[in-house]
């Protein structure tokens, strides 16, 4: 599909990516959905290490640098900084129609903060895999800017937030936004500040908040607020 393999090479290309197997990020993860589940600032400047090949993501400095915590489909970890194991969540299953609430449980903040970003790192060559089924959709006008979109449908073998995605993307074939269902909710996530690590380009900026059924964005409340200070990719 023409869009799609222009939105691979303007993040850096397949061949890149597929020679990758490793990333690591210094962020901040909050918003709304993190204050009122009582975890302000439970993820405030973290350490992420992940694979870029299968689903799993090790949270290092989390609630004030005291514990590390480890997002696998099958497994959920609360650790000490020694690797002291705390709390153990087998076989976890995050419904993500059951409301927010579950989010002040520090196991299913972990899956979810897990879940978030692993897709938000591996996006768009996520959606070059042969079991991701990719729809380009008629453009969109975003204030003065056309973006252009695809529908994915995502495999059930892949925790996400939702099995049907939208992803819209600039002139540059760049990701700017993504809607899907959310808790019950329509949302639309943001990106922008794009830079490139280690050749690959990757989205700094990002913010989901609620959306309309015609499209158009509220702009509070802030759901999620992600701010990624560096990464590295090997």
């Amino acid at each position: 599909m023409a869009l799609l393999d222009d939105v691979i090479d303007a993040n850096g290309g397949i061949a890149r990516w597929n020679s990758l197997s490793r990333f690591t990020l210094h962020l901040s993860v909050g918003g709304t959905l993190f204050s009122s589940a009582g975890h302000a600032r439970e993820f405030k400047d973290v350490i992420a290490e992940g694979s870029t090949r299968t689903q799993s993501v090790r949270f290092t400095g989390i609630t004030g640098g005291e514990q590390s915590g480890s997002f696998q489909p099958d497994a959920i970890t609360i650790e000490t900084v020694d690797g002291e194991v705390l709390q153990t969540w087998s076989n976890p299953d995050l419904a993500f129609d059951a409301g927010p609430q579950v989010l002040a449980d520090e196991l299913h903040l972990i899956f979810f903060c897990g879940v978030t970003i692993w897709n938000y790192l591996t996006t768009p060559f996520l959606l070059a895999r042969p079991d991701v089924v990719v729809e380009e959709l008629p453009s969109w006008k975003e204030g003065i800017e056309t973006w252009r979109r695809l529908r994915a449908q995502l495999p059930s073998k892949l925790v996400t937030f939702a099995g049907e995605q939208i992803f819209y993307f600039d002139e540059n074939a760049l990701q700017r936004r993504t809607d899907h269902d959310l808790f019950g909710t329509k949302v639309a996530h943001y990106s922008w500040a794009h830079e490139s690590f280690d050749g690959v380009v990757v989205p700094t900026l990002r913010r989901s908040q609620t959306r309309q059924p015609d499209g158009t964005v509220n702009a509070k409340p802030v759901l999620i607020d992600v701010e990624i200070f560096d990464a590295s990719f090997e």
